[in-house]
């Protein structure tokens, strides 16, 4: 079973929707007792015909209109912590364990992904950079394997694998990446982003709330070149 911890940023969201829900409440519920107040002030001895005057409507036009709103408002805010809340992208994400995750990558000859998370993991035992490329300090990397996020940093397309060259390369644009998603080829501006990762018992917990930038063009901490044929005519 996992357990669901909330970052301070989402508890603080829910707090401030908390609270403009309960206000936007109090101020309908006063708006009806005042409405209710002058209709009982006005009550004449004999009840005509019920008629709705300007007054009174635009009480319940703006009594509906804040309702609606805090309605919708709600909503949205649920659905954009949705995936935090249940454990999707946006959470810490539980990749596998750290020998499964390495006889995959080794035995199939391509990195270990993870839809849930939007990542791959590669196994990475190069030479650390500096900035960007000095992944051991930017915690995106132990064991000997980091997580890679999917997305194409030139226009945000995914980027498969291809076996062939042993590279990741862009459908879109032709960019491509080495093994370790750093820059060699095309548009992209630079190397491919990552998340954080730690080591819990021997699980891989993955941190996708947060996107660490990937390293900058001339990043090279493999030395690997392609390994065959490129799968997309470079860009």
């Amino acid at each position: 079973m996992i357990a669901l911890g909330l970052s301070t940023s989402t508890v603080a969201v829910i707090l401030v929707l908390v609270g403009i829900i309960l206000f936007a409440l109090f101020f309908s519920l006063s708006l009806l007792r005042a409405n209710r107040q002058v209709g009982r002030q006005a009550e004449p001895a004999e009840k005509p015909v019920p008629v709705v005057s300007r007054r009174e409507f635009q009480r319940r036009a703006l009594i509906s209109s804040v309702l609606l709103f805090s309605a919708e408002f709600g909503l949205g805010t649920v659905a954009f912590l949705w995936p935090n809340l249940r454990g999707g992208f946006g959470s810490k994400i539980p990749a596998g364990s750290v020998n499964d995750i390495k006889s995959f990558i080794e035995g199939n000859k391509q990195p270990y992904y993870v839809g849930q998370g939007r990542f791959y993991v590669v196994e990475w035992n190069g030479t650390p950079g500096t900035g960007q490329a000095n992944y051991p300090s930017l915690q995106v990397t132990a064991e000997g394997i980091m997580p890679l996020y999917q997305r194409c940093v030139h226009l945000g397309c995914r980027v498969p694998f291809c076996q062939q060259s042993q590279w990741f390369e862009c459908p879109c644009h032709g960019s491509k990446y080495n093994d370790a998603g750093e820059y060699q080829l095309g548009p992209a501006p630079r190397g491919m982003d990552r998340f954080a990762l730690t080591i819990e018992g021997d699980q891989v917990i993955v941190d996708t709330s947060g996107v660490i930038l990937g390293p900058p063009r001339g990043t090279n901490t493999i030395n690997e070149p392609a390994q065959g044929p490129f799968c997309v005519a470079p860009g």
